[in-house]
Order: structure tokens, then C-alpha cells, then sequence
């Protein structure tokens, strides 16, 4: 067998910043050198590998990769290369890479830097790989000072605007308003609010067929996607409606370094939000910043995965145990109801003894009843309103400033006392009592406390000295609520908006189903509000309690029985003979809601799941289909949605 005659390798690389340094580095240059090199030795066989335009910290370069396969090949004898810094500019990988080169019984030669590993080892080798690394990194601060500069001036460091702006034609520093990509972002957002997640949201889209980011921003010649091929142009993703509701730029601000890189990495990493440089109002808005927070408060509230319920519970988030402080979350039984209940999160663990249980629909109901009441007091009376807000955010503060400024007290104490530890322990320490091991624990367990204090003190003082009298509070929500006219069709939007959390209490009977449970709802700005009762006549307030305390007195007795019952087992003997038939009625009410799902076609029902959006609208057997295909879709697409 004839085996391939071996050849030599001619290897040139450019970087973007080589090119700043004369024609002398160009990938012509560099070939014209390694072919008269080739010449002058009486080389024949010989073949360019190149690599224009890619820093030479990276090693996936297309031409060097393509190389070092024919060299584990065993096609190449040697490798001709204009200088060392064209292998790379990373010491430990060259290194490395000269070693495999030995291994393989390749030569390497460096024109410039006098290099030829047939003639043995070059001790310096290693020095100029440092150096060359060096420059790599030396060449990146530099360029990232720039950047700096550039970006803490209030310019935008972005090469491109994100979807929904342009570069101006007559200053490239300043972003303009693209409208029809405006009209999609405000779209996205107002669907948010309507209660949908990013995966329902990308259904929509595609089904109307509406243009990814990168394929409208190609149709003008912009953006990062530039030259490649798309191959589906409606196929949004949750992560792209995702990145468009969390982008701080389409409240008209210049966001900077939201990316961080080593000069060695080939990608950007993100970096945590207090690390950012922000300049407001550098360009027109496309988001106001009460819908921009409103949308991050509800996505804020809940995570989960797209399903057949419809959307999340309006209430969602909102709703705090009165014990462990811990949110309620809504569960759905799938019995052949359709029955949503809150359940504290932290039961049954140890943190909360009881699950805190009460109905979706009926809390909904006594919300909108308290939020009219509130709106139609207020109607009424605006300046009692103000009145009553006042009285009881005095009232709710005073306690507050009493126990904050006792805590302030008791904190600023205790710093003094730490400074005149500090100051004991250091005398001591120099006075040879002190051991210098033993001063070192004492004096950083100290520093951490006061540091703690002071940072304590500070926040203590802001929030005592930030109390009002409560009229701006009263003024800020009744414009909130006068926004509002209906209290029956509650939204998610408009209970965000409205509502900072909703406190439950555990039943007054528990086990129970037919008994009271105490709410307290939080409104924004003005917190914990009771709207006065309407006044009602003696007799018949009187006869109403008397109603009350009979259906009271029964509701005990028949609880009683019940508790009774369960002790001496009967109970659960009623629920052993009765549990066949409960089964039966379960069954066939399942029975009923697949013959329902049956009927439509999976287009038909993602056609009319977009239409409707809400569970309310759905028929309710197509609500068990949605739950499989949706949860299997993502899957498959390998996506976790969260709102």
C-alpha cells in the first residue's frame, strides 16, 4: 500500500488588532514570507492554512483546527509560521501544543523569531510565548479602558441597538424609535399583562406569523444575524419574549456593561444588575416605567410551566400565610372539577404546622368586593378617604417608629461599645497581654459586627425619617383605583396593581368547609385599609346577629358530630362504603371530559386555545388535552417557561 507523501504546512493568522500595526502584518505579507522561506529550502510540497480576522487567545480558529487535524493525521512534516505570536498568544496552550507537535515528529518553524525545533530545543521559546501572551492582554485592557470611558460618558457601548431601536443616520450615539417593532414590544408586554407567559405568548406570535427579532432587523441590514440563514423566521422563543420584558432599554435608558469578558474567552458573560452603568432618558421610551414595573412584579410572583388550566391564578403571588409568612400557592384538583385552592407553601413541613386552605374563586370574589367598596367610599367622600388613610397609617406607624427607633437605640449603643472593645483589645495587643493570634480573631469578629450595625443604623434611620403623614399615600392610590371601574372581571394586572399581598388566616373551624376565615388585604401605598360598613339599622342589625349566631351554633354542632364520628371510626367507615360509588361519579365525570377533548383536532385546538387565552372562555374538556401537549411540546423543544 502507497501511503500520501507528507507535506508542509504554511500557517498565517491576522488578528482585528494586528491589522493596526502596518501592512507588514497582512495575510498576504505573511504568505508572500512563508513562500520565499518554502523557496529558499527547496520546499515543493506545501499548503496555507489561514485564519483572518481571529484573536490568537482562541484556539477553535476554522484554519489552525483544520491544521492540527492533518497533523494528528499524520499528513504534515512540518509547520512554517511568520512568528510564535501566530500560533497563539496563550503560553500554557502553545506550550502544550509544541509538545504534541514533538510527539508526532512535526518540525516547527518561526521565521522572525528564529525558531526551528530540527536544530533542538530553544531554552527562550517559552519567554516569548509569555511575552506574546503579554501583549494579548495588554492589548485588552487597553481596549477595554476605551470602552470604559467610552461607556461611563453616557454612550452606548452596544455595537448594535437591541430589537425596537435604529442608529440615527446623523449621530450614530443616538437610538431611534423603529414603530413596527415598538407595536410588538408593547404587544408582548400588554399580553403579560393580560395573564400570559412567554410560551403562550410565542404561540400567538407564530400563528400570526409575525417576524422574529433577527429577521426584521436583517430586512434593514442590522443586528448580529446578519448573513445567516434562518431557516424558520416565525419561530419565536420563550427566552427571546423573555429578554424583551426584562430590557431596561425600552424605558428610554442607556444600559452599560451588562457583559463582562476575560481576553482569553470567546464569549461575553453576563454580570449582576448592580454592576451596571445606567443613564436615563437618553432616548424615547417604548415601555412607561409603570407598565415596565408592573410586568416585572407579575412575572415576579410566579414560575412555572405552561398548562391546561389557562393562565395563572389572577391572585397568584399575592397571597402570604398569616403564620410562617410563607406564600400560598393555587392548586387544581382534576377530579371532574375545575376547583382552584390556595395552600401555604411551607406545609406540611416543619416551618408551617397548617396548610391554610381556602377557595381561589371565593377569595377573588371577597377582593373585588373590598376593592369596590374602597372605590365607591371613595366616590362618596375623597377627603374622609384621606382622612381615614391618615388615621390609620399613623396609627400603623407609630408602632413602627417606636420599635425602630428603640432598635436604632439599642444598635447605636452597642457600635460604641465596639469601638471601645476595639480600642482595649488593641492596647492590650500592643502592651504584650494580648496574644497577637487571639487580637486578630477578636479584631475581625468586631469589624464584621460593626460593620453589620452600620449598615443596620443606616437603614433604620432612612426608613424612620422616610414616614409621612399619609396624604401623598391616599392621593397615589386613589389615582390608581379611579382607573378602574369593574371589580367582578379581576385581572392580574389590575390586582398587581392595586394589591401589595393578601394575608390568610388559618379557618376558625378547622376541618371545616362550612366556616369563617379572617383576610387581611394590603393595598399599594396605603397597606392594611378597611373600608367603613354602611350603617345599619339597630333592630335590623340585631336580627342579623341573631341569624348569625344560630347558623354559628350549628355549624359547631354539626362539626362536632363530625369530630366525633372520626374519633370512634365511624367516619371512616361512612367513607369506606361510600368510596365505590364517589369513584363511579369520578370516573364518569373523566369519562365526560375526554369525550369532549376527542372532538377537536389538535390545529383546531391550539387555534381556539389562542382565541380564547382564558380558562374561563375554554370548553372545559379541552382543558385536560392542553396539559399533556403542551408540557410534551416544551419538552421536546427542550424549553422551561417561566412568567
Amino acid at each position: 500500500m502507497k501511503h500520501q507523501q507528507k507535506y508542509v504546512a504554511l500557517y498565517e493568522r491576522l488578528s482585528h488588532d494586528d491589522e493596526q500595526l502596518g501592512e507588514s502584518n497582512s495575510i498576504s505579507h505573511q504568505k508572500e514570507m512563508l513562500e520565499e522561506y518554502a523557496r529558499n529550502h527547496g520546499i515543493t510540497n506545501y499548503r496555507h492554512f489561514t485564519d483572518d480576522g481571529i484573536s490568537g487567545t482562541r484556539f477553535d480558529r476554522p484554519g489552525f483546527l483544520a491544521m492540527m487535524e492533518q497533523v494528528k493525521q499524520g499528513n504534515i512534516s512540518q509547520i512554517c509560521i511568520k512568528d510564535m505570536s501566530r500560533m497563539g498568544r496563550d503560553y500554557l496552550q502553545v506550550g502544550q501544543l509544541m509538545e504534541l507537535l514533538r510527539q508526532k515528529g512535526v518540525m516547527l518553524v518561526a521565521i522572525n523569531d528564529g525558531v526551528d525545533t530540527s536544530k533542538g530545543d530553544d531554552d527562550f521559546v517559552p519567554f516569548r510565548n509569555i511575552m506574546n501572551e503579554w501583549y494579548a492582554k495588554d492589548t485588552s485592557k487597553k481596549i477595554k479602558s476605551v470602552f470604559q470611558a467610552k461607556g461611563r460618558s453616557g454612550k452606548h457601548v452596544a455595537s448594535n441597538p437591541p430589537y425596537g431601536y435604529f442608529k440615527s443616520k446623523d449621530d450614530p450615539n443616538q437610538w431611534i424609535v423603529d414603530e413596527e417593532a415598538a407595536k410588538i414590544i408593547r404587544r408582548i408586554f400588554q399580553m403579560t399583562l393580560e395573564g400570559l407567559g412567554p410560551y403562550q405568548i410565542t404561540q400567538i406570535l407564530k400563528n400570526e406569523q409575525v417576524p422574529i427579532p433577527a429577521i426584521h432587523m436583517n430586512k434593514f441590514g442590522v443586528g448580529n444575524h446578519r448573513g445567516r440563514e434562518i431557516k424558520d423566521p416565525y419561530n419565536w422563543s420563550s427566552a427571546t419574549v423573555v429578554g424583551i420584558l426584562e430590557r431596561r432599554e425600552y424605558l428610554g435608558h442607556t444600559v452599560n456593561f451588562k457583559t463582562r469578558k476575560h481576553f482569553k474567552d470567546s464569549h461575553s458573560h453576563y454580570v449582576d444588575d448592580d454592576l451596571w452603568v445606567i443613564f436615563e432618558d437618553t432616548q424615547d421610551a417604548i415601555i412607561d416605567q409603570e407598565t415596565f414595573d408592573l410586568v416585572q412584579k407579575i412575572r415576579s410572583n410566579v414560575t412555572r410551566w405552561p398548562n391546561g388550566w389557562g393562565p395563572a391564578h389572577p391572585l397568584t403571588g399575592l397571597v402570604y400565610c398569616a403564620d410562617c409568612g410563607g406564600k400560598l400557592y393555587c392548586h387544581r384538583t382534576d377530579n371532574g372539577k375545575r376547583v382552584d385552592k390556595f395552600t401555604c407553601g411551607n406545609y406540611p413541613s416543619k416551618k408551617c404546622k397548617s396548610g391554610h386552605r381556602i377557595d381561589g374563586n371565593d377569595l377573588l370574589q371577597a377582593v373585588g368586593r373590598t376593592l369596590k367598596a374602597v372605590h365607591d367610599f371613595i366616590q362618596v367622600d375623597n377627603s374622609q378617604f384621606i382622612r381615614t388613610v391618615e388615621e390609620s397609617l399613623t396609627s400603623q406607624q407609630t408602632q413602627d417608629v417606636k420599635t425602630q427607633k428603640k432598635r436604632l437605640a439599642e444598635c447605636q449603643h452597642r457600635a460604641q461599645e465596639l469601638e471601645t472593645l476595639l480600642c482595649k483589645i488593641y492596647e492590650d495587643n500592643i502592651l504584650g497581654k494580648l496574644p497577637d493570634k487571639r487580637y486578630q480573631m477578636l479584631s475581625n469578629q468586631y469589624e464584621r459586627e460593626s460593620t453589620a450595625l452600620e449598615q443596620e443604623i443606616s437603614e433604620l434611620s432612612a426608613s424612620i425619617a422616610s414616614y409621612t403623614d399619609g396624604t401623598s399615600e391616599a392621593k397615589k392610590f386613589m389615582a390608581l383605583i379611579n382607573k378602574y371601574q369593574d371589580f367582578e372581571n379581576l385581572t392580574a394586572a389590575m390586582l398587581n396593581e392595586l394589591i401589595d399581598k393578601i394575608v390568610v388566616y388559618e379557618r376558625d373551624r378547622k376541618g371545616s368547609i362550612q366556616t369563617t376565615q379572617r383576610v387581611d388585604i394590603y393595598f399599594s401605598f396605603i397597606g392594611n385599609f378597611v373600608p367603613p360598613a354602611e350603617p345599619v339599622d339597630p333592630e335590623v342589625a340585631a336580627a342579623q346577629e341573631e341569624e348569625r349566631r344560630k347558623i354559628e351554633e350549628r355549624k359547631d354542632r354539626l362539626h362536632q358530630n363530625y369530630l366525633r364520628r372520626k374519633a370512634n371510626g365511624s367516619q371512616q367507615k361512612w367513607e369506606e362504603k361510600y368510596k365505590p360509588i364517589r369513584e363511579a361519579k369520578k370516573a364518569k365525570q373523566k369519562a365526560e371530559l375526554d369525550a369532549t377533548s376527542a372532538k377537536y383536532t389538535r390545529s383546531q385546538y391550539y387555534d381556539m386555545r389562542l382565541v380564547t387565552r382564558t380558562e374561563a372562555d375554554m370548553p372545559e374538556g379541552m382543558l385536560g388535552y392542553d396539559a399533556d401537549e403542551v408540557v410534551r411540546k416544551a419538552k421536546d423543544e427542550k424549553e422551561a417557561v417561566a412568567i
